[in-house]
Formats: structure tokens, C-alpha cells, sequence
């Protein structure tokens, strides 16, 4: 499964995230399950950035939650980087999910640790080979909020509070990201500097991005925008 683009030069790229024939659906007290997700096929190549749109309840959140192995789906393949994810579980399922970062609409954000450590909090159960108080800073630095580092979210504007989750999301050293309407909470002018922020990861990192959001512009400094209704697909604009 391979793209090739041809321009001022040829490149071949091999998509980061596959997903073919994905299904979820959540019980109801009373009546039929409800289809979150409903056979949904669609690769995402390497470095690209993603936008996910449609309205409320559309299965937007749910796709990111299957990508990320926060929920299971209940048919189909998920392949990142070449790992089938649907049928991970124990040690094998926390690696994953270390492997990739999250930003959610709500920042969440433990209140009573400062910037800095709310950055290192993925890296406290693990033994790493490298200073994670350092890591930390240096992420921070780069969101723009080296000189908050001890401020507690308390302190924090919802922007930076965001950049925070953004640098904790980014611990790890994910090749995705997945971004459930990061901008949900924030005024236009942060939400355009977020968006920025997520965009230069992948210009100058090569992160893919997935993100959800019922924001048009957003959407459209995406390379591409896929509309999601219903739980499905109903369009894949390159």
C-alpha cells in the first residue's frame, strides 16, 4: 500500500495508519446498539495531517478512540505502523498506547502538579535512558512555556493550559497524534495558535496528525478533510 507523488520530484509513501471494514457499536438500555462506527475503510500516510469533521455524535471521537486502543472495536483491522492493534491487550496494549499521544478537547491536566511535571506524568511508571525532567523542559520550550514550567494549571490561561497537554501528548516521541477538538475550548485567536502549534509538529517533525473538529477552517489547512456522518465516511477530500 504505497502513494506515490510525482512533482519536482517522485515520493513513495507508505501509510502510517490502516484501517479496513471498522466497526463499533455501544449497547442501549432499551433498543438496538448504537452504531458509533460503521465499516470504515481509510488509509493515512506518514506526516499528513488529518481533519476529521461532521456534526455531534457523528463517530468522530470514537474512530480517534479506536486508533488509539482506547475502545475496541468489534470488527475490522486497525494497523499502525504495521502493528495490528485490535487485538492487543495487557503489556502489549500500554506499549501501544505509549507509542502514541493524545489531545483532548478537556485538557486534563492533574491540578496539583506544576507544568513541568504534568509533562513528565506519562514518563513516572517507566525507567527511560534519558533525564525526563529535561525532556520535559525542552517540549515546553518549544509549545512556548518555558518560563511556566512551575506555574500549576491553576495559573495557567486555557491556551497555555492546552500547550501543556500538547508537550505531555508529545513525551513519548509519538509519529501520530491524535487530536480530539483541541480547539473546543479556546477562543479563535488560541485555537488559530494551537492549530499552528499541531501543524508545525508535523512540517518539522513528521508527526501525523488525526484531529477532530467541527471547525471548516481548521479543517481546511489540513491536507486532507474527512467528513464522517452516521458512522461513516461520506467523503475523502485529498
Amino acid at each position: 500500500m504505497e502513494r506515490t507523488s510525482v512533482g519536482a520530484s517522485t515520493t513513495v509513501t507508505t501509510p502510517l495508519v490502516c484501517l479496513t471494514g471498522v466497526r463499533k457499536a455501544f449497547p442501549l438500555p432499551d433498543g438496538p446498539p448504537l452504531v458509533a462506527v460503521n465499516d470504515v475503510s481509510l488509509s493515512i500516510d506518514a506526516g499528513t495531517a488529518i481533519a476529521l469533521t461532521g456534526p455531534s455524535g457523528s463517530g468522530k471521537s470514537t474512530l480517534l478512540h479506536l486508533i488509539g486502543a482506547i475502545e475496541r472495536s468489534d470488527g475490522g483491522s486497525i494497523d499502525v505502523g504495521g502493528q495490528e492493534v485490535t487485538g492487543l491487550s495487557g503489556r502489549a496494549l500500554a506499549a501501544y498506547r505509549r507509542r502514541v499521544g493524545f489531545v483532548f478537547q478537556r485538557f486534563h491536566l492533574l491540578p496539583t502538579l506544576t507544568a513541568l511535571d504534568n509533562v513528565m506524568a506519562p514518563l513516572i511508571p517507566f525507567r527511560t535512558d534519558f533525564d525526563k525532567a529535561a525532556r520535559a523542559r525542552e517540549l515546553l520550550a518549544m509549545v512556548g512555556l518555558a518560563d511556566r514550567a512551575a506555574a500549576l494549571p491553576s495559573r495557567l490561561s486555557g491556551g497555555q493550559q492546552q500547550r501543556v497537554a500538547i508537550a505531555r501528548a508529545l513525551i513519548n516521541q509519538p509519529a501520530l497524534l491524535l487530536a480530539d477538538e483541541p480547539t473546543g475550548n479556546l477562543d479563535s485567536q488560541t485555537g488559530t495558535a494551537i492549530v499552528d502549534l499541531l501543524l508545525r509538529l508535523r512540517d518539522e517533525q513528521g508527526t501525523t496528525l488525526v484531529m477532530a473538529t467541527h471547525d471548516n477552517g481548521i479543517a481546511a489547512r489540513c491536507d486532507r478533510a474527512l467528513q464522517m456522518r452516521d458512522g461513516r465516511l461520506t467523503s475523502l477530500d485529498s
